[in-house]
């Protein structure tokens, strides 16, 4: 948990590994997940690293391995998935699984090809079935309207009678071709052979009524099949060309109906072997795909383990005697022995002699940020990540936002209902998490809820304790400890005065307040909204003032562990000043004005009505303005007008403070520096550069860097040594008017918390009066049937506005409080994330690309 305070301590290392044992020492590194490789051949082509061809082998293994993935997906069958990660293959192993995959692809291709072979054939004879079946139609018709020529045979040998201008009553022989057309084709073709043949074609067509396959890709096709009569070989072949055209199919038909018997029945026998065949084709293709889905996974992941191994290695650098690979790579401070058993581990697995070399290097390069997580600090940590990756060895703001998230999400999600639904869901998916997650879906908006659960289950259980605070429920209220309040009216009273009010200093109120939370006698005054508007906006300023401290006192942490004394003194201790001097006067003031005033006080000038208005008094302060005097004090205590003036003037002389003190102490250090003697060459502790390293030492600003090897590479330093003394004066104003501003601006910003508050607790009474109302006020049979219908609008709406649009604006509004109020106070976020070598991180991804 330590480094989720604080990024962990980063080394750079160099590795030496022998040629022999480099691939099983890398293998064993992706298991551990904890090495990040830095390129040691920048300006080298990817085509022309040394292992460039073992990742084209794995390219091209893959490649038939998603050849495979997609015919087993194409027939429906499960691939397994045990969910265990078998190790990476030795490169000896690649000629095996490269001679398995070539052997299943070839099979599977030449099945595949045999199948479509057989499947056109397939289709060409069923093409043909119809069409005798649906020609004999035509012919029939054709023997029927000619009935006194019966010697007269189907081609017209003593001519068929056709009708046309010009050739009445005489007898003309005609041609004829039949075939198969796509439906959807058939009445632009019937159109194109009117225009082109001038009508002097006789075009009759069937439907296919049920859908063939087609056989290169196996979809659904609607057919009809057609014959065209037609007189001459120009028309004939006028004809051919258009079929060929609208890609119609033709076939063959006998001109006697004896021999079309003879064909159909020669058809339906060939019909009959060729689904014996294609059965027996398919049977074998579904029992290699069935051998093959068991061991998919495992071979995607064996692959994959391979070509990132390979990747890797080409990062690295051949030494002069092209024995040895030498690396460079980050690690964490705390691995550096598992990482050394790691590589022991793989140099056994080798069988190689040379045991491995990992030593540290000096670098003044900034390291990856590391802060160690688990699936429950994952996601807060990855709200962070989103507006920054923390600086090296910076304050990481996740642990504390693990409360104050959820908290400030549930100050303006306040229900009990609500949130008992949101924590309800957020359970769900914790406790079903395994059986979830294994459950992978490209679903962009499941993921995020998934991912989030632990927040969302947070969310909702402090948004029942908040709205156990509010007494709100459903915007109703509950009453469980009994009102404080009681009415002393009569029935009648009550009922026909509507100006009654209930009186605190009276006997009306007992004296003793609500145990915790709000009184539920507020859920039916008049005045709910002017109490609670008053009583949430305070609290959210007194959130707010408190949030903003806390994030200067983290800051402070970073002052201290970068040993920046300079920014303590110039730039903390001002900060504190003016907001503790300014704006956690103010939440005292607030304090004052709740425990000093009350309703039934003696004194008149603490009573209620004489309380005075913060607002009011913290602007007359501001503005050194006294307050105008009346029947009532206008001071909350003695001497609170001295100490006014005396709070503001210190304030505002911590603006100039901020301003110039930093500037001025690095031009007095840059002075101090210029005027120092250089230190005489020395090399006796192996230090060429004694004067140059004594003066990089100390620093410009006077801070030192600290952080594991990189001895001068920390993100929290912030050195100017660098800067011209134009910029760090232009620097240092806009921060402080950054911070003064920000600080007015910041604590106005908290105020969304009461305003949003506020919107959420309206819109669920709007709910309940305008929807669930009207269905519990019927009565009878039709009542129960009018409110089971109005509830099921009602919790629609609800789950729908309340629950996931609501929840969605109080959590964009609480990751702002986060990052701007709150992370803007210490964080600087400049730094860049670890990314180890890791074999689970890269088949997730891969995993993830794959079903995208």
């Amino acid at each position: 948990m330590g480094s989720l305070f604080r990024s962990e301590e980063m080394t750079l290392c160099q590795l030496f590994l022998q040629s022999e044992a480099a691939y099983a020492c890398v293998s064993e590194l992706g298991e551990l997940g904890l090495v990040q490789f830095r390129d040691l051949n920048p300006d080298v082509n990817a085509f022309q690293r040394k292992f460039v061809n073992e990742v084209r082998r794995c390219d091209e293994m893959e490649r038939k391995l998603r050849y495979l993935e997609k015919e087993i997906k194409k027939d429906g069958i499960p691939m397994l998935d045990t969910g265990e990660s078998p190790e990476a293959p030795q490169p000896r192993e690649m000629i095996d699984l490269e001679a398995t995959f070539e052997k299943l692809e070839n099979e599977l291709r030449e099945v595949n090809q045999n199948a479509e072979a057989l499947k056109r054939n397939f289709l060409e004879l069923t093409e043909l079935k119809h069409i005798l079946r649906k020609t004999q139609v035509f012919f029939d018709e054709m023997a029927d309207s000619h009935r006194e020529e019966e010697q007269v045979n189907l081609l017209g040998e003593e001519g068929i009678r056709a009708g046309g201008a010009g050739a009445q009553g005489q007898n003309l022989k005609l041609g004829f071709v039949a075939g198969v057309i796509l439906r959807e084709r058939l009445p632009a073709f019937e159109r194109m052979l009117w225009r082109a043949c001038r009508g002097n074609v006789f075009l009759r067509q069937a439907m296919i009524e049920s859908p063939l396959e087609d056989p290169s890709n196996g979809d659904k096709v609607y057919k009809s099949v057609f014959i065209i009569f037609f007189q001459g070989d120009q028309l004939k072949t006028r004809v051919k060309k258009i079929c060929e055209g609208f890609r119609a199919t033709l076939y063959p038909c006998p001109e006697a109906p004896t021999d079309r018997r003879e064909m159909a029945m020669g058809v339906m026998t060939r019909i009959e072997d060729l689904n014996t065949v294609l059965g027996q084709t398919q049977d074998h293709r579904h029992r290699v795909l069935v051998a093959a889905a068991k061991n998919l996974k495992n071979w995607f992941v064996k692959v994959r383990k391979i070509k990132a191994i390979y990747h890797t290695l080409n990062l690295f650098n051949l030494d002069v005697t092209q024995k040895c690979l030498i690396a460079e790579c980050w690690v964490p401070l705390l691995d550096m022995e598992t990482i050394q058993i790691a590589l022991r581990r793989g140099t056994e697995r080798s069988g190689s002699s040379v045991p491995p070399i990992l030593n540290r290097m000096e670098t003044f390069e900034d390291p990856p940020t590391y802060n160690r997580t688990n699936k429950f600090t994952n996601a807060f940590q990855a709200l962070i990540n989103a507006y920054g990756v923390a600086s090296y060895r910076e304050m990481n703001p996740a642990p504390y936002t693990i409360i104050t998230f959820p908290f400030l999400f549930a100050v303006m999600f306040g229900d009990l209902g609500h949130g008992a639904i949101m924590a309800l869901f957020g359970l769900w998916m914790v406790l079903k998490e395994k059986p979830l997650a294994a459950k992978k879906t490209d679903n962009e908006i499941w993921n995020i809820f998934f991912g989030g659960r632990y927040i969302i289950f947070l969310m909702g259980v402090f948004s029942m304790y908040t709205g156990f605070v509010y007494n709100d429920i459903f915007s109703k209220s509950l009453n469980v400890f009994g009102s404080s309040w009681s009415i002393n009216y009569n029935t009648s009273t009550v009922m026909t005065n509507k100006a009654l009010q209930l009186n605190p200093g009276s006997n009306d109120y007992s004296g003793t307040p609500y145990p915790i939370g709000v009184d539920p006698v507020w859920q039916v005054s008049d005045n709910k909204i002017i109490f609670l508007n008053a009583y949430k906006m305070k609290i959210s300023i007194i959130f707010g003032v408190i949030h903003m401290l806390f994030g200067v006192f983290v800051g402070l942490f970073n002052h201290r562990y970068f040993k920046n004394k300079m920014a303590i003194y110039c730039e903390f201790i001002p900060q504190v000043i003016f907001l503790v001097f300014l704006f956690f006067y103010m939440t005292l003031l607030m304090f004052i004005k709740w425990t000093k005033y009350s309703a039934d006080n003696e004194n008149k000038n603490l009573s209620a009505g004489c309380a005075p208005s913060i607002l009011i008094t913290f602007i007359n302060m501001v503005l050194f303005k006294p307050p105008q005097k009346g029947l009532c004090n206008p001071y909350m205590f003695g001497g609170q007008a001295g100490l006014q003036k005396f709070l503001v003037v210190i304030a505002l002389l911590c603006v100039p403070w901020m301003l110039l003190a930093k500037p001025l102490m690095i031009m007095r250090s840059r002075k101090q520096a210029a005027h120092q003697p250089i230190a005489p060459y020395s090399n006796e502790n192996g230090d060429a550069d004694g004067g140059l390293n004594q003066h990089n030492n100390v620093q410009a600003d006077g801070t030192q860097q600290a952080g594991g090897a990189a001895a001068g590479g920390g993100g929290g330093g912030h050195g100017h040594e660098n800067e011209e003394m134009s910029e760090i004066f232009i620097h240092q104003g806009i921060h402080t008017i950054e911070y003064v501003l920000g600080s007015v601006s910041h604590t106005a910003s908290y105020l969304r918390l009461w305003a949003l508050s506020l919107a959420h607790a309206q819109l669920a009474e709007v709910l309940w009066n305008m929807v669930l109302k009207n269905g519990l006020q019927q009565g009878g049979w039709i009542g129960g049937i009018a409110l089971w219908i109005i509830f099921a609008v009602w919790a629609v709406l609800t789950v729908g506005i309340l629950v996931l649009m609501e929840g969605l604006s109080a959590f964009l509004h609480t990751l702002r409080l986060h990052w701007v109020e709150f992370q803007s106070k210490f964080y600087a976020g400049l730094g860049y994330a670890f990314q180890p070598f890791s074999f689970e991180m890269i088949l997730e991804s891969s995993s993830n690309s794959s079903e995208d």
